[in-house]
């Protein structure tokens, strides 16, 4: 297949979208950006050699010699924009969270059936090597029965994050560190174990004085019955994210770097010497693709060449909307939430206090 020609839309975590798109050699063709501010547009156009800069999405959907829109624009434009690259004969890449509801996950879905192209999600964490080796120990019944699992994450976001006028509202952000630090981890939990079939959550706003919590923790009851918790804070002074898994066989043991602790280095410690022996021959045959966004476009291009699936799909993004919808609706309300969540739930809408009340 020729290459894929992708516009940029939104040029903060679209930068690294654009470099893995170019380290990608002959996959990909980065031939448009846009941005709302057009000097930020220019100049990363100019570094890149990108042949394009477009004042808005509405230019970038006209252009002929665009196949796939990468959205990295602020949550709260993400609906209407996918529903606009969609149909205007684009495929759609968007960045966390993808929508606010489940209920526009699920319309987002009729709309990928009736115009045939399809919507990308952002979970790059899931490719990092350690979470990799875990989930083939998972896959193989090398890892057994799972008993409890912790995440955490702490990191640190002080008032001039916030001066950015999209973010800590719940009408632009649309949500709090659940959402915009902590979706990531959750995913590779989801990831490994599956969709949790009941959560039950607390949220506080205690670091810096915004609408959204900046403080949460979360109990999952996952669907094989084990337990896991989910801690979040952007108020600790020494930044780390932590995944520990607890098997009948093995604990896995993340590093603790904050925003690759996904990748190696990775402690995977058998109970017996016998089970210690089969993690080593398990992964002494692993072998390694690409990590973060190279790693998950890498895969994009190989499904979207006729060589298999979507390496992250809609059902993903709607597991992780479900997740967060429930968590929210536990903080709101004070009792645990079961999954599924059906088109009757009060929070099937939206998750914002707004919404529920």
């Amino acid at each position: 297949m020729k290459s894929i020609r992708v516009a940029v839309v939104g040029l903060g975590i679209g930068q690294q979208h654009i470099e893995a798109y170019q380290a990608l050699s002959g996959m990909f063709e980065v031939v448009a950006v846009s941005s709302l501010e057009p000097d930020i547009s220019h100049r990363i156009a100019k570094k890149h050699q990108i042949p394009h800069v477009c004042r808005d999405l509405d230019e970038i959907c006209g252009m002929q010699d665009v196949d796939v829109v990468d959205l990295c624009t602020p949550p709260y434009l993400h609906f209407d924009q996918l529903q606009q690259a969609l149909k205007a004969g684009k495929h759609a890449i968007c960045e966390k969270p993808l929508v606010g509801s489940l209920k526009e996950v699920d319309e987002l879905d009729d709309l990928t059936r009736t115009t045939g192209k399809t919507i990308m999600p952002i979970f790059q964490y899931r490719f990092g090597h350690g979470v990799q080796k875990l989930k083939r120990l998972v896959d193989l019944g090398i890892a057994g029965k799972a008993y409890l699992s912790t995440v955490e994450v702490a990191w640190r976001r002080r008032a001039d994050y916030y001066t950015v006028p999209w973010r800590g509202k719940w009408t632009t952000e649309l949500g709090g560190t659940l959402l915009s630090h902590g979706v990531h981890s959750l995913d590779v939990l989801c990831y490994v174990l599956g969709t949790p079939r009941k959560v039950f959550a607390r949220a506080e706003t205690r670091v810096n004085p915004v609408e959204v919590e900046d403080c949460l923790v979360a109990v999952l009851e996952m669907p094989d019955g084990s337990l896991a918790s989910f801690a979040i804070t952007v108020g600790s002074a020494r930044e780390l994210s932590r995944h520990r898994f607890c098997f009948a066989n093995l604990v896995a043991e993340s590093n603790v770097r904050p925003y690759t602790n996904s990748s190696d280095p990775w402690k995977f410690i058998g109970d017996t010497p016998e089970i210690a022996e089969q993690i080593q021959e398990a992964l002494a045959v692993f072998k390694p693709g690409l990590e973060s966004f190279e790693g998950q476009f890498e895969q994009y291009y190989q499904a979207m060449s006729g060589w298999g699936d979507l390496p992250v799909n809609l059902e993903d993004a709607r597991r992780s909307v479900e997740v967060v919808t429930a968590a929210y609706h536990s903080v709101s309300t004070g009792q645990d939430v079961h999954l599924p969540i059906s088109n009757d739930h009060p929070a099937y809408a939206g998750w914002s206090p707004q919404r529920i009340q």
